[in-house]
């Protein structure tokens, strides 16, 4: 243990540092598993058995070609949120999240007010803030990014 970051330390409760010292490398890869597991059972229901429905809102929303887009958006939530969980094609995976959850923040849910629980865009842009941040930092070193040497 270095010395150093003891007598440095600002925290109250400096006996924790060791803790937050071992655990600091899992916490981004922490969210990053999280936020692209967050994003798979949006796509899982629109690939199998959704596809339809989700053509049918985005045709209603303006969104065309609805069917194309159906899909696109369901495949990139359901492959592209395994990719991010897994810090595999991250920031080209994340960044197409990105363009999802920007339409969805933007375009569907502004114009209901910022509460989620009212159809708002608190959700969406809380997501969409957490793909930026993916984006920018990429898979680390705990992702499949690493391990196979390439990262875009």
């Amino acid at each position: 243990m270095d010395p150093i970051v003891h007598r440095t330390s600002k925290r109250i409760f400096r006996f924790l540092d060791p803790i937050y010292e071992a655990l600091e490398p899992l916490a981004y890869p922490m969210i990053r598993f999280v936020a692209g597991a967050m994003m798979i059972p949006h796509g899982y229901g629109k690939v199998f058995g959704g596809i339809e429905g989700t053509t049918q809102f985005f045709a209603s929303a303006g969104l065309e070609p609805a069917l194309i887009l159906a899909w696109y958006v369901g495949l990139i939530e359901l492959v592209g949120g395994i990719c991010v969980a897994l810090g595999l094609f991250t920031r080209l995976m994340s960044a197409q999240l990105i363009g999802v959850l920007a339409v969805a923040t933007f375009y569907i849910h502004l114009p209901s007010g910022f509460l989620w629980v009212k159809g708002g865009y608190e959700y969406p842009l809380f997501w969409l803030v957490v793909m930026v941040a993916i984006t920018i930092k990429g898979g680390s070193k705990l992702s499949m990014d690493n391990i196979i040497g390439k990262e875009f």
